[in-house]
């Protein structure tokens, strides 16, 4: 008698980085579990717990004890959004992984079409966010303004609104969680890797609870990380601009010597003043964009992990 086997279900994991977001946890995996109930799928929740201080983690540990598919991965401190991702990435074994926040301005029920388009064939299914008329002017002008620097300076362009609630296939899982590189930019990593890639747009919900961890300087620490994690562009225009620089300056040397030899020098302190504050301040930019690449070698030439794990139940199944 020949045995037929049955086909196995293909396996979907969500990576959930969570910091203080014990008010908002429960209620984005009810959802999740009532939008892919009865789903022909295997499922695994992990939710990082990125050095919360409020009942965060006990929150999730409940859940999984009510519900084997769900696992926690205990951070030993607040390593960042992105480190918390590419922890919970490095754990899961998905046929296919979901990132997403955990705040549910995400919204769960975009999750279908995620799975759908991979089902088509695509690797990566990023997310766009169309403009949040909620939002203050300044937020938007800066967002926008950080996409269109970005591909301005950058390689590989970054649609206008992307957002970390993505899939991805296990062929680019595989491939990203090789990566070795600090001061992760995972939207930019994403879109540099290739593949065949696919965007959807979505409107953000409101925060169901709590308050935005992203304040005006994270939010600029992680605009000026995108920049000089894409490209090395800026390196090359702060050269191309002190050599254009340089040109007008040896016309104001010869000037100088001109004019002290014709005995025709008189007193210049405002021109001498206004030449040494823009000269001494293009130099310290310059030194400056050099510095910032300079601290990204010396951090990555120290090879210490992403993040330490301080507790999980998780285990591959």
């Amino acid at each position: 008698m020949i045995k037929m086997s049955m086909p196995t279900q293909k396996k979907i994991s969500f990576v959930i980085p969570a910091f203080n977001e014990a008010s908002n946890i429960p209620k984005l995996y009810d959802e999740l579990v009532n939008i892919l109930k009865g789903k022909p799928y295997q499922l695994e929740f992990l939710f990082v717990d990125d050095g919360s201080t409020d009942k965060t983690l006990e929150i999730i540990k409940s859940l999984s004890i009510k519900d084997n598919r769900v696992f926690f991965i205990e951070l030993s401190r607040n390593f960042g959004h992105q480190n918390a991702l590419k922890a919970g990435l490095d754990f899961a074994t998905g046929d296919c992984v979901i990132t997403m926040d955990s705040d549910l301005q995400h919204p769960p029920a975009l999750v279908i079409d995620l799975i759908n388009k991979w089902e088509e064939g695509f690797d990566v299914v990023f997310t766009k966010r169309k403009e949040d008329k909620n939002l203050s002017w300044f937020k938007r002008k800066t967002s926008y303004l950080f996409y269109a620097l970005h591909n301005q300076l950058s390689d590989f362009k970054l649609e206008n609104g992307t957002a970390d609630f993505r899939l991805m296939s296990r062929v680019v899982l595989n491939a990203f969680i090789h990566l070795r590189e600090n001061e992760l930019f995972i939207r930019g990593l994403i879109k540099w890797s290739g593949f065949r890639q696919i965007a959807i747009c979505y409107e953000p919900q409101e925060r169901f609870s709590g308050e935005s961890k992203y304040k005006i300087r994270q939010m600029f620490s992680f605009a000026l990380r995108g920049i000089v994690s894409s490209s090395v562009k800026p390196l090359k225009i702060a050269a191309y601009l002190g050599l254009l620089l340089f040109l007008p300056s040896v016309i104001l040397v010869f000037y100088a010597l001109s004019s002290y030899f014709l005995g025709q020098t008189v007193s210049g302190w405002t021109s001498i003043m206004i030449t040494t504050i823009f000269f001494g301040s293009l130099q310290l930019m310059m030194l400056g964009i050099i510095g910032i690449y300079m601290s990204k070698l010396i951090i990555q030439s120290k090879q210490r992990p992403l993040y330490f794990v301080r507790d999980t139940n998780y285990k591959n199944n």
